[in-house]
């Protein structure tokens, strides 16, 4: 039997921009293990995970809340690649790869959200 999450497509978008953040950062340099690469790696699983953890729930207004913590953890995400990208950590490709991906991930999340509170 499959996790209702896993049937989501918000969930296998964030698991794979969970994988792009993930290949970014292993390239950062050490000093930022413990900072902005160990915050945007927690962030990106924060993402999933809360997705996950929506499906859960045992109402839509409690699944809903779990999707808005994934939402801001979507944007937190994005904020931190501009200061990768100011840090020269990123090039200005993939900030823009990890930018468009972030955008239609929080698009996707927000209309899913859209989508629990007609029902």
């Amino acid at each position: 039997m499959a996790f209702r999450f896993e049937t989501l497509e918000i969930w296998q978008l964030a698991k794979e921009y969970a994988t792009r953040i993930y290949a970014v950062t292993a390239k950062f340099p050490r000093h930022e293990d413990y900072g902005l690469k160990s915050q945007l790696n927690r962030a990106v699983n924060s993402i999933a995970l809360n997705i996950a953890e929506g499906t859960a729930k045992n109402s839509n207004k409690a699944f809903d809340y779990q999707l808005e913590i994934a939402l801001g953890s979507t944007f937190e995400v994005v904020a931190g690649a501009f200061l990768a990208k100011d840090r020269a950590y990123i090039t200005e490709i993939e900030h823009r790869v990890l930018y468009e991906d972030g955008q239609r991930l929080a698009k996707s999340i927000n209309a899913f959200r859209n989508t629990l509170l007609i029902s």
